[in-house]
């Protein structure tokens, strides 16, 4: 599917320079609980010997390519059903949950049982803030973070997903197909919760990732875009109305005093 968006390019020509990247929290409530995006390195490695993987440049372009998320939150969940057997999420943690019981179901929630991709495998969803932007064509993949190692594993995977951020900003939530009900779910804060890849038109640019203002023309944007997929299906279809409307510049780099 190809964009059109106008925008300024950097002098050396419409494909040099890095690729800018910018993120920002949908909203300031809660925000000092996210931590900004990190790119994946593993700087503290044994890089004395030179066949080290430390120092191998294919290990070192690899991670570099990546970004990490990590989790804002201590959650222990269990699958159960209720009398009527509907499907319910359980709080394992009870009173020792860091997140008060009302406010749980608010961050992670049980999709409709309809809608799971595989009866016997229930997903849930983690809401989270995190919006990426860019002003030319940039698309993100959503992935595990499949270069960190958990001593207790997931009972299932994460979806992924790839969409452009150039003109489809959106909020990210980690999203789990539960293989597994019969096993809980364990999130802790400060861990690597998932890793976002971002593409241009060619693999040979690097990419930044820098925190953007949240501007009257960003959020006029992320409004007229958000919520339809509520009532259309295959939301990619709406691209093209989606750049019509578009303004020419949605990143701004915030600005630290």
């Amino acid at each position: 599917m190809d964009f059109n968006i106008t925008v300024e390019r950097p002098e050396g020509g419409p494909n040099s320079g890095p690729i800018t990247v910018g993120w920002f929290l949908t909203s300031d409530k809660g925000a000092v609980m996210y931590d900004p995006p990190e790119r994946v390195s593993f700087r503290q490695t044994n890089k004395v010997h030179a066949k080290s993987a430390g120092r191998c440049p294919g290990v070192i372009q690899l991670e570099s390519r990546y970004f990490m998320v990590r989790c804002p939150f201590d959650i222990h969940i269990g699958f159960g059903r209720d009398d009527k057997g509907k499907a319910v999420l359980i709080n394992r943690a009870g009173t020792a949950s860091p997140i008060r019981a009302n406010k749980l179901g608010e961050v992670m929630t049980l999709v409709n049982e309809a809608e799971w991709r595989y009866p016997d495998r229930p997903t849930v969803q983690l809401a989270l803030p995190y919006c990426f932007i860019a002003d030319e064509l940039v698309y993100i993949t959503q992935l595990s973070a499949f270069m960190h190692y958990r001593k207790e594993q997931l009972p299932g995977t994460i979806f992924g997903g790839r969409f452009p951020i150039s003109v489809w900003p959106r909020p990210l939530m980690w999203a789990f197909e539960w293989h597994e009900p019969e096993k809980d779910i364990i999130l802790k804060r400060g861990e690597p919760l998932f890793y976002a890849q971002f593409e241009g038109e060619g693999p040979d640019r690097p990419v930044q990732v820098v925190e953007a203002e949240r501007t009257p023309e960003l959020q006029t944007y992320l409004e007229q875009i958000g919520g339809v997929v509520n009532y259309v299906n295959q939301t990619f279809s709406l691209f093209k109305a989606a750049e019509a409307i578009r303004p020419k510049r949605l990143l701004t780099p915030k600005q630290r005093e």
